[in-house]
C-alpha cells in the first residue's frame, strides 16, 4: 500500500538493507522464502532502485524509519521488521534480501536459493498500462507484479536446466504472494475515483493475482501464502481523506470506517473463491489464505489486550492532525515527529504497521486461527 512523497533532501543516509539475524533453525520446513508484493513488504528494492538510478528519495529513506531493531532506515515503510521478516525468523531463516541487492552483488545462484524479495513499494497487481487507461498515473513505480514476475522468471532461468530442476528448486521455497492489490485501490480512490468504479477494479486485480499464482506453480513452486487485503477503514490515511464521513458510517467500536473494510472484506471474499478455484487445478499445490485483515482488525477491536495504548487510529509517525496523518508533512520529512513509544501503537506511518503490529499478525498467522488452510506449527518457531 502506499502513497507517499518525495523528499527534497539528497540522499545521504546510508542504508544497510541485508541486515541477517541469524537465529536456530527450525524444523527444516522451507529452505528460502521468495516474495512479492508492495510496501508491505519492500525490504530495500524501492530504495536500492532509488540509489542506482539517482533519482529523488521519498520520505521513508530517512529517520525515523527502522528506529526500532535496525536503528537506521532500511528501506521498508515501517519503525522496524516486516511480516515477511518475521516469518523468516520463524522458520530460523535469514531476513529476505530484495531483489536489486541479489542483482547488484551478481551473486543470483547463491542468493536465489537462501530465497529473495522482489516487493517493491507501490507496486500494483495491475499493470500500468492497465490503470493509465483508467487514467491512473503511478508515481511511484512501475514495478506491478507482472514485472516482479518477469524479475523472478529472469533470475531461474539460468538455473533450470530442466522443468524438472525448477521445481526441485522452489518445492522447498515458502512464496509469499503479497500482499499486493491494494495499491491498485489506494492509488484511484485517492485519485478521487467513485467506490462504485473502484468496486470494478476487484476481479481484474484477483485475476492479476491469480494469473502470477498460476505461473509460479507452473514452475514448481508448491507452497504458496496469499495475504488479503487489510482493514483499510481503519488506516489513518484513509481516515484523514474522508475525515468529516457522516457519524452512522463509522465502527463505533473501533472508530473504523465500515464502508471502506467491507469494500476490504469484498476483496478477500473474492481472492478466497479464486483460489479455491486454483486448488482445484492444481490439487498437489499448498495454496494457503493468509487472514491479514482479521489478524489486523483484532489489534482495533481490543488494543489494549495487545498492548496498544496509544490511540488505536492514530499513527504513531506523522504532521498532526486527528489522525496524526499529513500528506503534506509525512513521516520522515520536517513538520512530522514519531511517537515516544512506537511499540505501543498499531500503525506507523498512516498507511503501514509498527514492528509490534506486523509481530501480532504475524503470529496470529502462523500460530492462530488466520491461515486457511492452517499453517503447520511443526514448522515455525516461537516469536
Amino acid at each position: 500500500m502506499a502513497w507517499y512523497f518525495r523528499a527534497s533532501l539528497t540522499m545521504n543516509v546510508l542504508l544497510l538493507v541485508g541486515t541477517v539475524v541469524i537465529i536456530p533453525h527450525a524444523l527444516g520446513c522451507y529452505t528460502s522464502i521468495i516474495g512479492f508484493g508492495d510496501s508491505t513488504a519492500d525490504t530495500g528494492n524501492s530504495y536500492l532502485n532509488a540509489l542506482y538510478h539517482h533519482d529523488e528519495p521519498f520520505h521513508f529513506f530517512f529517520p525515523p524509519y527502522g528506529e526500532d531493531f535496525f536503528h537506521h532506515p532500511t528501506g521498508r515503510c515501517c519503525d522496524g521488521r516486516l511480516i515477511i521478516d518475521f516469518i523468516a525468523e520463524s522458520l530460523g531463516l535469514p531476513l529476505v534480501r530484495p531483489y536489486f541487492e541479489i542483482l547488484n552483488v551478481n551473486e543470483t545462484v547463491r542468493n536465489f536459493e537462501e530465497g529473495v524479495n522482489f516487493a517493491v513499494v507501490g507496486a500494483t497487481a495491475l499493470d500500468t498500462d492497465f490503470l493509465e487507461q483508467m487514467g491512473h498515473y503511478n508515481e511511484f513505480t512501475n514495478f506491478s507484479l507482472r514485472i516482479q514476475l518477469d524479475w523472478f522468471k529472469g533470475m531461474l532461468s539460468p538455473l533450470c536446466n530442466t522443468t524438472s530442476d525448477c521445481g526441485d528448486l522452489l518445492s522447498s521455497s515458502l512464496v509469499l504472494m503479497g500482499p499486493i492489490g491494494g495499491n491498485d485501490y489506494t492509488h484511484a480512490l485517492f485519485a478521487g475515483d467513485s467506490f462504485q468504479i473502484v468496486r470494478t477494479f476487484v476481479p481484474v486485480v484477483i485475476e492479476a493475482m491469480a494469473s502470477a499464482i498460476n505461473e509460479l506453480i507452473g514452475h514448481g513452486a508448491s507452497t504458496l501464502l496469499v495475504p488479503g487485503n487489510f482493514p483499510i477503514g481503519c488506516l489513518p490515511a484513509y481516515l484523514t481523506f474522508y475525515e468529516g464521513s457522516d457519524e452512522s458510517e463509522y465502527d463505533p467500536s473501533t472508530g473504523c470506517l465500515t464502508w471502506l473494510n467491507k469494500f476490504s472484506e469484498y476483496h478477500n471474499e473474492q481472492l478466497q473463491i479464486k483460489l479455491s478455484q486454483i486448488r482445484s487445478l492444481h490439487p498437489h499445490a499448498n495454496i494457503i489464505y493468509g487472514d491479514v485483515y482479521s489478524a489486523t482488525l483484532q489489534l482495533y477491536q481490543s488494543p489494549k489486550q495487545f498492548g496498544f495504548t496509544w490511540e488505536a487510529t492514530r499513527a504513531c509517525c506523522g504532521g498532526g492532525g486527528t489522525y496524526n496523518y499529513n500528506s503534506s508533512a509525512q513521516c520522515g520529512l520536517t513538520g512530522a515527529s514519531a511517537c515516544a513509544n512506537p511499540e505501543e501503537s498499531i500503525n506507523w506511518d498512516g498507511l503501514h504497521c509498527t514492528e509490534a503490529a506486523n509481530r501480532w499478525i504475524t503470529k496470529a498467522l502462523l500460530y492462530g486461527n488466520y491461515s486457511i488452510p492452517h499453517i503447520s506449527t511443526s514448522c515455525v518457531s516461537q516469536l
